[in-house]
């Protein structure tokens, strides 16, 4: 604990000192200060006029004579209806700018801009060409509905929606730009409908940009003059508003239109007080209340309060499910699994493992996936149909939402009742030993217990496939053997199938039946762990699995490698054959001195890397008669040999020790 403050106090200090030398390279020259001082007078200058002017002892019979009482509750009507209005309209219209990509999107955006830009006199006119009496819409309205909109205060609440909804629609844009996708497709993968992702996913979480658009909006049209004048008149009682009752005790009262500026400005300060300069309302996760729990509570306040088997206390459910996929675009493979099959999904970065993952969720343009499991053809399914969980390398628990609430989205999407969905929920989190965490939210949660949750909501989810996308790559080494045990133990009694893309071969290993080799969208292995572990046909699995892999041409008495050099082999391939030559790290041996004795394959070489692995160190060496080699030794060895970064070695490995694969 000592060193772990001691190093903390380390980081505060290199904080605390970067701080300090940040203050002191950003005192602005004199040539850009003074006319930024000049800008912040020329804007204070006439707020500070209203205030000096106003007259201080008259001000509440001003404000409370009856001609501004009535228009400022004017005012408040039309700009809660207009606020209600953009609201309505201006909420999907956001979405759509941000989500849908289609023809003409430029132009719809300069459309919701427009009203900023435009005189508001000038949008006036515009509203009476269009809503008026002779309009394009009025004779309809009024022949139909016997709607009137001019001089009427329907009137005025057009002209301010018409004016405020694009702070509304840029604000929430903003949002949603920034808010992860993966939350919403999480959330369709777990059976809700886009409408159901989006009240209780997606606004939820752009609640801030919705608060601020909202805020602004309201502001907005409650100071709305120009277009309002022009389109629906100044009517006492009908259309005069407070900024048009403003322009009226100008020419006759200017002391009381001070006073009624004076409100005004307080309302627009307070509004901009209140949001603190979020226009943009980015969503972030929300802010932990109390520190994280360990990742394992103690003994004494263990979870598990069910008793019985644990997997009575959640079954995974009687059906079977065995998949058929076959993928084409990018991906073009087919995949067929029985029930209770995981399978590893391996490969190069872009090598199609998302995709694929994407391709069977229906959520990938890329790739389409013909998705057969069990008995149901899926394939013309929505995402949220298909019954595919999924669980992304981030986990995306939804962060507005408890342990127990993430849990019980999927069942509460499916139908199930509030008070079983919490039942069933609190089950799985007792399954994977975080039900103590059940009511805390997820910025209180550890990476392990975060991935443990996650897994949960995705199994309780009553999935028929389950698609795990790199679930334990964020976790340290302690934590991650622990999810991986709980992972395995789970997916032992799961009903369909499983595909997990990792880029651990531990993870390819212990937990997977199958281990499926991607490369360039293409299946180029498909086999059991230790079939790919013994005969690796990609040289990137035979490296991720800790081999030597070099590529070449099988010859009479060994194989030609492609970056140059012979290898002599034991057991070789027809002539002509490509081959992958598959050497494990612990077969090379490395001497000070050229080896004497049966080694028909020997190289000089140069260390370039030693690396500890466990209790032994592999030491990188690489060769101008060979390509690099990777040689597994123990540190005594190592010592012995004086082995350092930079020493000049031997290796030889026997033909005995190679492996081919033909390509």
């Amino acid at each position: 604990m000592s060193r772990l403050r001691s190093r903390t106090g380390t980081r505060g200090g290199i904080r605390v000192r970067a701080r300090a030398h940040t203050r002191a390279r950003t005192r602005p020259p004199l040539a850009l200060a003074l006319p930024a001082l000049l800008a912040v007078a020329f804007l204070l200058l006439p707020l500070i006029g209203i205030l000096v002017r106003t007259q201080w002892g008259e001000l509440g019979a001003h404000l409370t004579s009856p001609g501004v009482v009535e228009a400022l509750k004017l005012s408040l009507v039309v700009s809660l209806w207009a606020l209600a209005l953009s609201l309505l309209l201006g909420v999907p219209l956001a979405w759509l700018l941000a989500r849908v990509e289609f023809r003409g999107k430029a132009l719809v955006r300069s459309l919701v801009l427009l009203p900023m830009v435009l005189p508001p006199t000038v949008g006036g006119v515009a509203l009476l060409l269009g809503f008026g009496r002779r309009g394009l819409l009025g004779p309809w309205l009024e022949g139909t509905f016997g709607i009137t909109l001019p001089f009427h205060t329907s009137g005025a609440v057009v002209a301010a929606t018409f004016v405020a909804m694009p702070f509304l629609v840029i604000s929430l844009e903003g949002a949603l730009g920034g808010l992860r996708q993966s939350y919403e497709e999480t959330a369709a993968s777990l059976g809700a409908s886009p409408v159901r992702v989006f009240f209780t996913v997606t606004l939820p979480m752009v609640a801030p940009g919705l608060i601020a658009g909202a805020a602004l909006t309201w502001a907005r049209a409650l100071g709305e003059f120009g277009a309002t004048i022009t389109f629906a008149g100044n009517l006492p009682g009908t259309t005069q508003t407070l900024p048009l009752q403003v322009y009226l005790l100008l020419q006759d009262k200017p002391e009381a239109a001070t006073s009624v500026s004076l409100l005004l400005l307080a309302i627009a300060m307070g509004v901009l007080i209140a949001l603190r300069g979020r226009w943009t309302g980015t969503p972030v996760a929300r802010e932990a209340t109390a520190a994280p729990v360990p990742e394992e509570p103690p003994a004494s306040s263990d979870a598990r309060t069910t008793t019985g088997d644990d997997d009575a206390a959640a079954p995974h459910g009687s059906g079977r499910w065995p998949l058929h996929a076959t993928v084409t675009g990018f991906n073009e493979l087919t995949l067929d699994a029985e029930p209770g099959t995981t399978i590893a999904v391996v490969g190069e970065n872009g090598a199609g493992k998302t995709t694929l993952l994407r391709a069977l969720l229906g959520l990938s343009p890329r790739a389409h996936a013909a998705l057969r499991l069990g008995e149901s053809d899926v394939t013309a399914l929505p995402p949220h149909k298909r019954q595919v969980a999924w669980v992304p390398q981030d986990g995306a628990l939804f962060p507005h939402l408890t342990a127990v609430a993430n849990t019980a989205y999927g069942l509460r999407a499916r139908g199930v009742p509030r008070a079983e969905a919490r039942r069933e929920a609190q089950a799985w989190l007792n399954r994977l030993g975080v039900l103590h965490l059940a009511d805390r939210r997820p910025a209180q949660l550890s990476g392990g217990q975060a991935q443990r949750v996650a897994l949960a909501r995705a199994l309780a989810a009553r999935p028929r496939l389950l698609l795990l996308d790199e679930p334990l790559a964020a976790l340290d080494q302690t934590t991650r053997a622990r999810v991986r045990h709980t992972l395995r133990t789970h997916l032992a009694g799961f009903g369909g199938v499983c595909l997990i893309v990792t880029h651990d071969p531990v993870e390819a290993v212990s937990l997977a039946d199958r281990v499926l080799v991607l490369a360039d969208g293409r299946a180029l292995q498909d086999a059991p762990p230790t079939e790919v572990t013994r005969h690796p046909r990609s040289p990137w699995v035979a490296r991720m699995l800790g081999r030597n892999a070099w590529p070449g041409t099988a010859s009479a008495d060994g194989l030609t490698l492609a970056a140059g050099g012979r290898l002599v082999v034991a057991e070789t391939l027809p002539e002509g054959a490509k081959a992958l030559a598959i050497i494990a790290p612990e077969a090379v041996s490395v001497h000070r001195d050229r080896p004497g004795g049966s080694p028909r394959n020997v190289w000089p070489g140069t260390v370039r890397e030693i690396t500890a692995v466990g209790s032994r160190l592999r030491v990188l060496i690489a060769s101008a008669k060979a390509p690099d080699l990777v040689a597994e030794i123990t540190p005594d060895a190592a010592a012995e040999l004086g082995i350092v970064e930079g020493a000049g070695v031997w290796t030889s490995v026997k033909a005995t020790e190679v492996t081919l694969v033909r390509l």
